[in-house]
């Protein structure tokens, strides 16, 4: 791979929050340093730990909260409706309540009117996973084969510096080619995720490279496309047999709510570790495109039904959630 200088360094910015983090190729030898790396790059296995074929991950009180408003623009609710969502996930009243208050202490959540809204993090992320739904569509540049790469060169990191770095590079989709050495193709604008670039640009030093060999093996090095696009097709399938579900009303379409709230929040996180590569960098009949399509038409339904779930609420109270008197 030959290297030159930019003469003029890619664009510096502010913080953002934390995914998993990106690395590198390496041998096939189940268990290697190399393969780890890859397995961590962009967070391909975006379910981490769930069966994207069934949406199935354990669901916390905090993660039922956190998913609820991450999927509601604005992202604020009432406390009663918060309550009720919870509630289809048999979770009570005392702990629901209790998870909110946690996280308004700890700066995820702000109490407004008789509700709370998203804050810190969660509401970096929410910008994230709206991007992440439209591809690489809304910041992508026109890619000439160039790679723009990242080489830590600051000394004397401590531990959390490190894990900042790692969970920033994955919000900026590069990936760990070597230890200290972060990559990919320059087809995403220089100036997205400004706040992964304020956590990494006082750590490295950018290099703008050219591979000697084909581009497209160093991707499928850099990057198990192949688990991210089963993935993609499992929950394609899923998405669209809840939207049938959805789509025909009555008592199935109330059941499917509980399923497709886990469902989409697995999709939404198949998007986010999406590495947003070149077209020509990726397998054919990639199926990003098709996952969002089949996506948007999931949500519609699903939006729709969970309204009627959500209006004996509405009806009984004001506009902020408090019960009519």
């Amino acid at each position: 791979m030959t290297q030159r200088r930019n003469t003029r360094p890619l664009p510096k910015p502010d913080p953002v929050p934390s995914d998993p983090a990106p690395s590198a190729p390496g041998s096939s030898t189940p268990g290697s340093s190399g393969e780890r790396r890859r397995a961590d790059n962009g967070g391909l296995r975006a379910s981490h730990g769930a069966d994207p074929a069934t949406g199935t991950r354990p669901l916390t009180a905090r993660s039922v909260l956190a998913s609820t408003l991450l999927g509601t623009d604005p992202p604020w609710l009432p406390t009663l409706l918060l309550v009720r969502v919870s509630a289809l996930f048999g979770l009570s009243e005392g702990t629901v309540r209790t998870a909110i208050s946690r996280m308004a202490a700890a700066g995820d959540l702000v109490a407004e009117h008789d509700g709370y809204r998203l804050a810190g993090p969660l509401l970096e992320r929410q910008a994230r996973q709206r991007a992440s739904r439209s591809s690489n569509a809304s910041h992508a540049t026109r890619w000439t084969g160039s790679w723009e790469q990242g080489v830590v060169v600051a000394e004397q990191r401590s531990a959390g510096d490190r894990a900042a770095l790692r969970k920033a590079m994955h919000q900026l989709k590069l990936a760990e080619w070597r230890e200290g050495v972060w990559i990919r193709p320059a087809n995403l604008d220089p100036e997205r995720s400004a706040d992964a670039r304020a956590v990494v640009d006082p750590q490295l030093a950018w290099l703008q490279v050219s591979p000697i060999d084909d581009a497209e093996s160093l991707a499928a090095q850099l990057w198990d496309l192949a688990a991210w696009a089963s993935d993609a097709v499992a929950l394609g399938k899923r998405l669209a047999a809840l939207t049938s579900r959805l789509e025909g009303g009555g008592a199935q379409a109330s059941e499917a709510l509980a399923e497709g709230f886990v469902v989409s929040a697995a999709s939404l996180r198949q998007f986010l570790a999406d590495p947003e590569l070149p077209p020509s960098l990726l397998p054919p009949s990639w199926p990003g495109p098709e996952l969002r399509t089949v996506y948007d038409r999931f949500d519609d339904a699903y939006r729709n039904v969970l309204s009627a779930f959500w209006s004996p609420i509405r009806v009984s109270s004001d506009a902020y959630g408090r019960p009519k008197r």
